[in-house]
């Protein structure tokens, strides 16, 4: 019994280590010497903003999106280049084997070329000059482990990247004034860096710097050290300079989805109203008393005739559209609404002398009201004109100030918002748009 608990347990043993050798394998992949971790290859998609410089300043000049997947055992990057004001897009395709990171397919399709390569034992494809109208046919062979070279640099974060990481990685890269279209690429120094996001605030990054010593162009990648999000791109290349920043796309958009259908039916297909008057109270009580009303005898001042009041459709985009600016605001970003939910806005505006607004032809739902408009706030100050000294039989008693109050009028502003429910069709709602300092 022993015996057979004994090679029980040897057999155990010797499975485990196939299936974490397995696991290992599937997980890291050694070219030309260098560790790939595959869990570290960011899938999905990047989107970034692109600037060039011009004298001191940086000008965008358009938007540079990654897209990477991994289905069928092969890896996929996509990438496209808008232009600003233009029409024109430059796709690049790379793909390459999942598990091994060895190319199968490259294509470009830019205003300036057309090209299509395929990965084997050779490469097999064609280049098109789109000016030339000229087309040149490849075929040449390929020896040893090569990463494609428009693939490499979206797999650095796959590294065992950390300060002083050197290394040397072949790259195919075909261009048609090359003599050799395998070259290295230099991975000349990792250092740790830090980079702020607008949204998320400060993360720590690895600095990675390559050169390409064919181009002689030098990139250098800001990537996140504990998610390995791909956060900035600088590029020299001869006398110019271009910056890549991730436009935190998941940050900056609304994941609620937004219904323009249901947001104009709202606004537009109903029997409701909701009337109201803007107005501030002004409050010269200050101190403990501030803004209580209580105490406040002044009177009100209404939001002047054509100021407007927005009238926002209450819906699960506009809720989480609204709650995210207020938690960014401290930071100084804000989200812009979509041009289709900026068009679902209704606007009123102020009609008379005592801040009247109304608006009409709505459904039953939540309504957010938002206005903002001046007017006079009054303060009383208090100042030491002087000082009066107490003498009692010839005997120094102490020192009190003499002080007159004035007041001090100076203008200030009022940004008022409140949320409306109207409860059923035809229901007519009053509403106050206050505010009391």
């Amino acid at each position: 019994m022993k015996k057979r608990y004994t090679a029980l347990k040897y057999c155990m043993a010797f499975v485990f280590s196939l299936l974490l050798t397995a696991g290992y394998a599937q997980n890291t992949v050694k070219i030309d010497g260098q560790s790939f971790n595959r869990k570290w290859i960011k899938k999905g998609i990047t989107e970034m903003t692109c600037f060039s410089r011009s004298g001191n300043q940086l000008v965008p000049f358009g938007a540079f999106n990654i897209n990477t997947t991994e289905a069928s055992d092969r890896l996929a990057i996509v990438t496209t280049l808008t232009m600003t004001n233009s029409d024109q897009v430059w796709i690049d395709t790379s793909i390459s084997e999942a598990n091994t990171m060895l190319p199968v397919y490259r294509s470009s399709y830019t205003p300036d070329r057309r090209m299509v390569l395929h990965f084997g034992k050779e490469v097999n494809g064609y280049y098109y000059d789109r000016k030339r109208n000229q087309e040149t046919r490849i075929k040449e062979p390929i020896t040893g482990s090569i990463l494609e070279s428009y693939a490499y640099p979206y797999l650095l974060a796959a590294l065992p990247l950390t300060s002083g990481y050197k290394a040397a990685l072949l790259v195919y890269d075909y261009k048609t004034d090359a003599k050799t279209h395998i070259n290295k690429v230099l991975i000349e120094e990792v250092k740790s860096s830090s980079y702020k996001s607008d949204f998320t605030g400060e993360h720590a990054v690895w600095c990675v710097t390559v050169q390409e010593p064919a181009t002689n162009d030098q990139y250098t990648y800001y990537i996140d050290k504990e998610t390995r999000r791909l956060w900035k791109i600088e590029v020299r290349s001869k006398n110019q300079y271009v910056l890549m920043l991730n436009k935190e796309a998941e940050e900056s958009t609304i994941a609620a989805k937004f219904d323009k259908e249901q947001a104009l039916a709202m606004i537009q297909s109903g029997k409701s109203v909701i009337e109201g008057q803007a107005f501030a109270r002004d409050n010269e009580n200050e101190g403990i008393l501030g803004g209580k009303a209580i105490f406040n005898i002044n009177k009100k001042q209404y939001a002047a005739k054509g100021i407007a009041v927005l009238l926002i459709p209450y819906t699960a985009y506009y809720k989480e559209w609204v709650t995210r600016n207020e938690s960014l605001r401290k930071k100084g970003v804000s989200i812009p609404l979509s041009k289709e939910a900026a068009a679902c806005i209704k606007v009123a505006t102020v009609y008379d002398d005592k801040g009247s607004f109304e608006f009409v032809n709505l459904q039953p739902g939540e309504y957010l009201l938002y206005t903002e408009f001046g007017y006079i706030h009054t303060s009383n100050r208090t100042e030491v004109v002087g000082y009066t000294d107490t003498y009692i039989n010839g005997m120094f008693q102490g020192t009190s100030a003499n002080t007159e109050t004035y007041k001090v009028k100076g203008g200030a502003s009022a940004s008022i918002k409140k949320i409306i429910t109207i409860k059923k069709e035809g229901e007519r709602v009053s509403v106050k748009l206050k505010k009391t300092l």
